[in-house]
Formats: C-alpha cells, structure tokens, sequence
C-alpha cells in the first residue's frame, strides 16, 4: 500500500538521498490518484524527488525514463479530475542490432553486491487486483 510505501521512505530517506536513489512511480486502479498524491506530498515533505505517473503514462514507458534511455515524461496533474487515460507514442530513436553478444556459458550463482553504478527496476502486481 503507498501507506506502507510513505513510511519505509520516511525511515530511509537519509540513505535514499545520501545514496541518490532515483525513483519512479506508475500506478493505475482504484484510488490511484489519492495515492499518488499523498507519495508526491511525502516526496517534496522529505526531499527525495520522487516522480510519480498514472494510467496516461503507459507502464513500460517508466523503465527507459527509469534507466535514463529516454527524457522524463512531465507528471501528470493531481489536483484536477482525471478523465481515461490519453497515450502518446515513445519515439524509437534507433533500433537494436540483431546478433549482439554471446550470453556467457551458464555458472554457478554467487553473490553479487550492489555498487553505485547498479540499476535496479522493481515491477510488482497485486494479485488480488487481477
């Protein structure tokens, strides 16, 4: 719930910024407008900088902002009534080129520790939703 969500970030905002966690929020369903304003009104309370987008903003369309690939999209306004959601198209810049490396031969796992250079995209569904 983004009650839960305000007070892990209330509790760790020290290290968020201390650490300079970018973090991006979608979220569409009921009550998403609530929710979104209160995680923005925590957001500027706290100084984390939080971005935070609604149904009008399609879901994948975060993970390349996320990962800098392409400009933040401007947040959508939560102080008025929101209609359906409108779309508009992320421009293809250029396409991937087929082939591409060789994955490496399957290994055992070992543990890996995240580094400042590390990017993590967390996606999660609430199965009660479906």
């Amino acid at each position: 719930t983004f009650t839960g969500l305000i007070k892990a970030l209330e509790q760790y905002a020290g290290d968020i910024k201390e650490h300079k966690i970018k973090i991006l929020i979608r979220r569409a369903g009921p009550n998403y407008v609530e929710g979104l304003r209160k995680v923005k009104v925590a957001s500027d309370k706290l100084g984390l900088g939080i971005k935070v987008y609604g149904p009008e903003t399609h879901i994948t369309a975060v993970i390349p902002m996320a990962l800098g690939l392409t400009p933040e999209l401007p947040e959508p306004d939560l102080s008025v009534a929101c209609g359906p959601p409108v779309r508009q198209l992320i421009p293809v810049t250029g396409k991937k080129a087929a082939g591409g490396k060789i994955p490496p031969p399957p290994s055992k796992h070992t543990i890996v520790t995240a580094t400042p250079e590390t990017t993590s995209i967390v996606y999660g569904m609430q199965n009660r939703a479906v």
